[in-house]
């Protein structure tokens, strides 16, 4: 049997990830794809948890590397439960968000290092990366403000970080792009969002081949 392909998608926050992400899950069920759509942190029970306790608007006390080892054990399980045997049998994995945030976040943003973090990490993943991953680029100035616009999504701890923060992460995002060429895609997400979709779904065919 084919292996399957995992896909990730990054960008900072207020990017339009999980938008774009669910008209591409349901444009390539409707050719017949086995697709498996998912997220991080999360996706089973076990990393929602996790999840829960990361991005709790009251844990402000929470250590930077306490929050970067939390990442990194709720990817262990998520990949482990749901991702692994998903592409064993061939399907198509889409995750919103995967190793690169937690680089540009807690590697680059809240100064981790992100050769630290990414050692972490390959512990976690035992070396396992995506084909491809999208990088879904805003500046922070318009994230936020599509954020504070958006009444019914989610806030968590880190839309409550200062703006310098959130400019570290973009530039985060920018070093990793640069670093591997190769497997990071950038999408210009201050457009339209029927561009950002097509521009996706246009390089998700390219590995699809």
């Amino acid at each position: 049997m084919k292996k399957g392909i995992f896909i990730s998608i990054e960008g900072p926050e207020g990017a339009g990830k999980t938008t774009v992400l669910n008209r591409i899950v349901q444009e390539l069920k409707n050719r017949g794809k086995d697709v498996v759509q998912t997220r991080e942190p999360g996706g089973i029970a076990i990393a929602e948890q996790i999840r829960s306790v990361i991005l709790n608007k009251e844990n402000t006390a929470m250590d930077a590397r306490t929050e970067a080892l939390l990442y990194a054990a709720a990817r262990r399980q998520h990949l482990v439960e749901k991702v692994i045997p998903a592409i064993e049998r061939g399907a198509i994995v889409l995750c919103d968000r995967f190793i690169d945030s937690s680089l540009a976040y807690q590697g680059h943003a809240r100064g981790l290092g992100m050769n630290e973090v990414a050692s972490i990490n390959a512990f976690a993943t035992d070396g396992m990366m995506p084909k491809l991953t999208l990088l879904f680029d805003v500046s922070p100035e318009v994230g936020l403000a599509r954020i504070h616009q958006h009444d019914g999504r989610e806030v968590n701890r880190l839309d409550l970080e200062g703006l310098s923060f959130h400019k570290k992460v973009r530039e985060g995002y920018l070093m990793l792009a640069e670093r591997d060429a190769g497997r990071i895609v950038v999408i210009d997400a201050e457009k339209e969002e029927e561009f950002v979709f097509q521009a996706a779904l246009a390089k998700i065919k390219k590995v699809l081949l």
